[in-house]
């Protein structure tokens, strides 16, 4: 009887500890698509960039466009850690990471440079 009740118990702490893992895990599909990103109070002012993100086969690309321009540029990075998607890429000259995370479904805020403040909003 001892042994069944280990046994028992061994295995629901296991199924709750997968199950709190697959909850926790990065929802990379959330950052698909076309984003505008809004950056606030930069020394040009408040700027918007059209981005768009994809994941194939669990690794994400960051596309954007600069301002004047009219083709996409592939970001040097995109990471996604702990439902936070991370950046890098080289716009106007200047190298710059930016942050964002999820909000609600169309929603996401973050930083650039960890000194500017950033809305991201779903292109629909």
């Amino acid at each position: 009887m001892k042994r069944k009740f280990t046994i028992l118990s061994s295995l629901m702490l296991l199924v709750t500890m997968s199950f709190a893992f697959a909850l926790s895990s990065p929802n990379e599909k959330y950052f698909e698509g076309k984003w505008s990103v809004l950056i606030k109070g930069t020394p040009q002012g408040d700027a918007t960039i059209p981005m768009r993100f994809e994941t194939v086969d669990g690794k994400t690309t960051g596309y954007f466009i600069e301002e004047g321009a009219n083709e996409e540029k592939k970001m040097s990075s995109a990471t996604i850690k702990d439902d936070v998607l991370n950046t890098s890429f080289n716009i106007s000259g200047y190298d710059v990471t930016l942050s964002l995370t999820k909000v609600d479904d169309d929603n996401a805020k973050g930083d650039l440079l960890g000194m500017f403040d950033v809305e991201g909003k779903r292109v629909k």
